[in-house]
């Protein structure tokens, strides 16, 4: 009887020494886990983040598991478990531990299970997260029409003029009431209360033309005889000619200001003519559908078969200049403006990528995107001149362009795909949706099975 119950004693110890091995080793196992994701967390989710914050989306768990286990290096075959047993939570906990202190840099993988199984809890971080609320709180706080104190790269700081009469501070003050009520939502105005003859204003380039979606920024000074005279405007060209009316030295080639001729109502009227009339005007008569025909010596071109494909080529580099343009602005943007940039180029960054991989296709510029035609009806949206219809693909390799640019070759695609990859890359920071391009990406860059 004594021996039996000495056998149960023992069998019970036992038991319960097992159950207690096995809760300690499964609270380790938690807090490894827990540690791991806690240190990853901490070392490198910020830096990771705001580097790429669309990145987070994506399912890097989907990658196959690899399996790490001891192997018996003795060559004895089936080896004795009871000599040595692996075990993995204590091991990641060794991993873990080397990496407390790491401050891993963007685009770095670290190549143990502990780091590449954690999965994506889709929740950004707060300094993410303060980053793109700042960005869409000043975007929309921001005014069509707002005073600031002085300009400071004004392209008319330094030429100082006459302001002192009393009707053209009132004549300028007209101005600033007219703007200020009837300015059309693509157009933003900035003034300045030290100086009254400085203004600066951002247009958005009309759909269906090759300036869609773009950003481009004019200076413009009331001269002290205005309004005799018209104003004097000049465009931030960056070096680039984008219009037959738009040089590259700035100069805006208009007959509402007098640098190119014109006939009635095309000409100045100081009883009647307004600077809204003149920014109205560059958007809808500069940045049209076809700017090739806006140089007089090729108007009478228009609707021939050699004028038309002079225009659509014309227009392919117009596209490429455009989204240059973008990234200028992007990266030197004009001084009280910045907020418009950041803002405007998160809200369109993916209409503009889709409608670049749209022209790599061979599409025509200008054309309505197809996904940004699924939810309207056939036809194409408001303001898209061009058929959603795909026409012919043309040559997407050299090209001759005669007339405006000179007899030069250029290559259409590969340029596109440089600036689609820079311009990926400023819309992911500003916090645009890049999603899908950066996925396509990804899977584009991984090796073959």
């Amino acid at each position: 009887m004594d021996a039996e119950y000495s056998a149960l004693e023992q069998g019970s110890s036992s038991c319960r020494t097992a159950a207690w091995v096995d809760s300690q080793s499964k609270q380790k196992r938690q807090r490894c886990q827990g540690s791991s994701s806690d240190q990853l967390g901490s070392s490198t989710s910020d830096s990771l983040q705001m580097a790429e914050p669309e990145l987070q989306d994506f399912n890097y768990g989907e990658a196959e598991e690899e399996d790490y286990y001891m192997d018996d290096d003795d060559g004895d075959g089936d080896g004795d478990e009871s000599e040595y047993e692996f075990d993995e939570a204590d091991f990641n906990q060794q991993l873990a531990d080397k990496f407390d202190d790491l401050d891993l840099p963007p685009g770095v993988e670290a190549t143990v299970p502990w780091l590449q199984k954690i999965e994506d809890s889709g929740v950004s971080t707060t300094s993410e997260l303060e980053f793109e609320d700042d960005i869409t709180k000043k975007y929309k706080a921001f005014k069509q029409f707002y005073t600031v104190q002085n300009f400071s790269d004004h392209h008319y700081a330094n030429k100082v003029i006459d302001t002192t009469r009393r009707e053209w501070a009132k004549r300028i003050q007209h101005e600033w009431k007219i703007l200020e009520k009837d300015l059309p939502a693509s157009i933003y105005v900035c003034v300045a209360e030290d100086r009254m003859d400085c203004l600066r204003a951002a247009i958005i380039g009309p759909k269906g033309t090759p300036y869609h979606d773009g950003l481009f920024f004019f200076d413009v000074q009331f001269t002290s005889s205005y309004p005799s005279s018209p104003p004097s405007v000049y465009y931030h060209s960056g070096g680039l000619r984008l219009n037959p009316n738009l040089y590259n030295c700035g100069k805006v080639c208009l007959s509402l200001l007098g640098t190119w001729s014109g006939y009635g109502c095309e000409t100045w009227n100081p009883a009647q003519s307004t600077m809204l009339q003149v920014l109205v005007s560059i958007q809808a008569l500069i940045l049209n559908e076809k700017p090739y025909f806006n140089e007089p010596g090729y108007a009478s071109s228009a609707n021939t078969a050699s004028g038309e494909k002079n225009s659509v080529q014309y227009n392919k580099i117009t596209f490429l200049h455009s989204c240059r343009t973008m990234l200028y602005s992007l990266r030197r943007p004009p001084e009280h403006f910045a907020d418009l940039v950041a803002g405007h180029f998160r809200l369109h960054g993916r209409t503009i990528l889709a409608a670049c991989q749209h022209y790599m296709e061979g599409h025509t510029i200008g054309s309505v995107v197809p996904e940004e035609d699924e939810s309207e009806e056939s036809g194409g949206g408001a303001g898209a001149s061009s058929s959603s219809v795909a026409p012919p693909k043309e040559d997407q390799g050299l090209m001759d362009v005669f007339g405006l640019f000179g007899t030069r070759r250029i290559q259409f695609v590969p340029d596109l795909k440089t600036l689609f990859e820079d311009l990926l890359m400023e819309f992911n920071v500003k916090g645009a949706d890049t999603r899908k391009f950066l996925e396509e990406k990804l899977k584009k860059n991984q090796p073959a099975a």
